[in-house]
């Protein structure tokens, strides 16, 4: 199994519904905010990209649960690199509940897959892979990705 990157999160009241476990939308919250702190921790200069014309477009998640999740639970959510081609990524994530004794719980797995393009909104184009992030994701690449 790949290294991967972790964002580590404590579930708050407001992610929960009324029953008490959490609402199935923050799963992919959690996705999209594993994949912000990656860049702001691995590839800072990508959100300067950013800022520019760059643009990483979502273009599909998905998300199954195996375990409930509940308010304080602290979780781990893991991202590893499935597949890389020129203008696309796909990413796994695994959302492990940490027990106080150290235990873990696979609670959910989801996957996500991102264009890269750039151009002004009303002529956005597809780009390559920013350089400088597959030289981030590189630690976080099985050795069966496909390579550019």
């Amino acid at each position: 199994m790949s290294k991967y990157f972790e964002y580590l999160h404590t579930v708050g009241f407001e992610e929960t519904n009324l029953v008490g476990n959490v609402y199935y939308v923050n799963y992919l919250r959690w996705q999209g905010r594993c994949r912000e702190m990656f860049l702001k921790t691995c590839a800072p200069d990508v959100l300067a990209e950013l800022q520019d014309d760059l643009k990483l477009f979502t273009l599909h998640v998905d998300c199954e649960f195996f375990a409930e999740v509940t308010a304080f639970d602290e979780l781990s959510i893991r991202m590893r690199l499935v597949e890389m081609t020129q203008t696309q990524l796909e990413f796994s994530f695994d959302y492990v509940r940490l027990g106080a004794d150290g235990g873990e719980t696979l609670v959910g797995r989801g996957r996500q897959r991102v264009a890269c393009m750039r151009g002004p909104n009303n002529r956005t184009v597809p780009a390559r892979v920013p350089e400088s992030l597959v030289r981030a994701l590189g630690p976080y690449t099985p050795q069966t990705v496909p390579s550019r």
